[in-house]
């Protein structure tokens, strides 16, 4: 069982800069970002598997830099050069049995609470 706890979101003017951050019990392979925008279907952002790969959806490439810390088991999510686009809830997600980096929310069995991330333009 894999509990999952983010922090970090909040409101920012588009350009600026935010950290996610995504604290684990246990120790899961694979972890991921994923957002969700009212009225939008969930979508992945960023993954990093259990041998270090990384992976990003096309819209964040470039601005966003997924890490993790394995002694805190915790994962990041830096977010820079942001957009009013980015503007969603923002899941973390982790997978005990899965260890690549796919962006499929059906990979991942454990899921955070989300916490909210607002630009404005």
């Amino acid at each position: 069982q894999v509990q999952l706890v983010e922090s970090g979101g909040g409101s920012v003017q588009a350009g600026g800069s935010l950290r996610l951050s995504c604290v684990a019990s246990g120790y899961p392979y694979s972890m991921a970002w994923f957002r969700q925008a009212p009225g939008s279907e969930r979508e992945g952002v960023a993954a990093i598997g259990g041998d270090g790969n990384t992976r990003y959806a096309d819209s964040v490439k470039a601005r966003f830099i997924i890490s993790k810390d394995n002694a805190k088991n915790t994962l990041y999510l830096q977010m820079n050069s942001l957009k009013p686009e980015d503007t969603a809830m923002y899941f973390c997600a982790a997978s005990s049995f899965y260890s690549g980096s796919q962006l499929r929310d059906d990979l991942y069995k454990y899921w955070g609470q989300g916490t909210q991330v607002t630009v404005s333009s």
